[in-house]
């Protein structure tokens, strides 16, 4: 009867999600398809474009929508247990865009929904349970730059995607390079990390964390890359981690591992 209960729930919640990912779609400015060139790679610091190359981008067409879904784990700070999640996500390239709807389960029953959102330069997270009561709502320029800092992150999902005119990128040794994101007015900067291969190894940039009750603190984050697997031809990242570097010490609050990976789908999941 409890999961009878939870599944009409959830189903009814759907509804409203699926406004939100048909918004990621129809945003989308459908564009002619162009094929990377390794010409397109010139202007690009050494490590990025080592790292273009090691993802096999070159040859590929650019991509311009992605689905995907995760499972993993994650948790608020190291006072609260590891919750297990599964997660769809939906992005668009030009302009930016996606969306992040995670279940958690409770009592073996998916009773937690969080939905994290950026769209025309404005982030927001929206947390419930059994998708009727809210206990995390947050938005605001805080939310705005952290969740265009996780755009430009998860961008490694579709490196094609660094090629674009809203992307540029600074030089700083043989393995690292600085990237900066522009949107609707709005740039996030972060430095990238890659190993002699080509790999992209970590990601650190300031970002917001909210603390809660519309508190947020600046701190340094970063995405620690575990390992690579194959999609779509490329090599891509499939297990990762995200890190806050806090003065008392690092606080790892969510691991995540792809199962599944498409671009210029036809349909959302």
């Amino acid at each position: 009867m409890l999961k009878a209960i939870a599944s009409n729930i959830f189903f009814v919640a759907s509804l409203s999600l699926s406004k939100e990912i048909d918004k990621v779609f129809t945003q989308h400015q459908e564009q002619k398809q162009v094929i990377v060139t390794e010409e397109m790679l010139q202007r690009l610091p050494d490590p990025v474009k080592r790292y273009l190359v090691y993802s096999g981008v070159v040859g590929k067409p650019i991509v311009q929508t992605v689905r995907l879904k995760q499972v993993g784990k994650i948790r608020k700070d190291t006072k609260q247990p590891w919750m297990n999640f599964e997660a769809k996500q939906y992005y668009s390239v030009s302009p930016p865009g996606f969306v992040w709807i995670a279940y958690m389960k409770v009592f073996g029953l998916p009773l937690v929904r969080v939905r994290d959102y950026y769209m025309e330069g404005r982030g927001n997270i929206l947390a419930k349970a059994v998708s009727l009561f809210t206990f995390v709502n947050s938005a605001g320029k805080e939310m705005d730059q952290g969740a265009m800092m996780r755009y430009l992150n998860e961008m490694m999902w579709f490196p094609s995607a660094f090629l674009g005119k809203n992307v540029s990128f600074e030089s700083i040794d043989a393995n690292s390079a600085r990237v900066t994101l522009k949107d609707m007015g709005k740039s996030v900067t972060a430095t990238m990390y890659f190993d002699d291969e080509g790999k992209l190894t970590n990601f650190i940039a300031p970002r917001y964390r909210d603390m809660g009750k519309n508190k947020f603190e600046l701190e340094n984050w970063s995405t620690p890359i575990r390992e690579y697997s194959e999609f779509e031809g490329l090599k891509l990242p499939l297990k990762g981690a995200g890190v806050w570097n806090l003065k008392e010490g690092d606080l790892e609050y969510i691991d995540v591992t792809i199962s599944d990976l498409k671009y210029n789908p036809d349909e959302p999941y």
